[in-house]
């Protein structure tokens, strides 16, 4: 079973829903023992940075998900579950994030760009991975965000996307991937990034 971490923020149905799509069985909780239990987790996320860190720790997650990433189960973060993975966040700033990988999340400079940046763009991809099998460069993913990931680690970066800079739109390890573009409304694409997690989870 594929625990979806529910902190009181977030697309949890529609992450939920895109699961059952491919026949995935994901259930949406917040009981840190069925999340330690879980054989992968997602953590999804919308919403303001120091907001889902504070609900993470009222809810006692914090540590939870630590141990989920550290322990090298399979784990998933979308979107804002993207950025609380790092060290820290400018938003409302400077925030503490959940330091699990080194780096800050910072925000677009406008420039003439809207911000946020919504709607479709394409990413490239800088590594394979089993959680991007059957995703090209050039392929289109829906993003929802005005701040952005900066890894320490380049080595982790899974795809870019250009919006004004060139950005991590994702990270990928043995274990994890996490994205800021949002599968779930991604349609075919996003659900395919959903059943490769998928996968991944029942072949552990």
């Amino acid at each position: 079973m594929i625990a979806i971490v529910d902190y009181g923020m977030g697309n949890l149905r529609s992450v939920q829903k895109g699961f059952e799509h491919v026949g995935v069985e994901a259930r949406i909780t917040r009981e840190a023992a069925r999340i330690a239990e879980a054989r992968g987790v997602v953590l999804p996320g919308v919403g303001a940075f120091p907001a889902c860190m504070e609900n993470l720790a009222r809810f006692g997650l914090v540590e939870a998900i630590r141990e989920v990433v550290r322990g090298k189960k399979p784990f998933l973060g979308i979107c804002l579950g993207f950025q609380l993975l790092f060290s820290e966040s400018e938003e409302f700033g400077p925030q503490k994030g959940l330091d699990l990988f080194p780096g800050r999340v910072v925000g677009f400079r406008p420039d003439g760009l809207k911000v946020p940046h919504m709607g479709w763009n394409s990413i490239e991809k800088k590594l394979d991975s089993p959680f991007l099998e059957g995703i090209r460069s050039g392929d289109f993913v829906y993003f929802v965000h005005s701040f952005y990931v900066d890894p320490a680690d380049p080595s982790i970066v899974a795809t870019t996307t250009d919006y004004g800079i060139r950005f991590a739109s994702s990270i990928a390890t043995d274990h994890l991937f996490a994205c800021q573009f949002h599968p779930e409304k991604s349609q075919e694409l996003g659900l395919r990034i959903l059943a490769n997690f998928g996968r991944f989870v029942k072949s552990r």
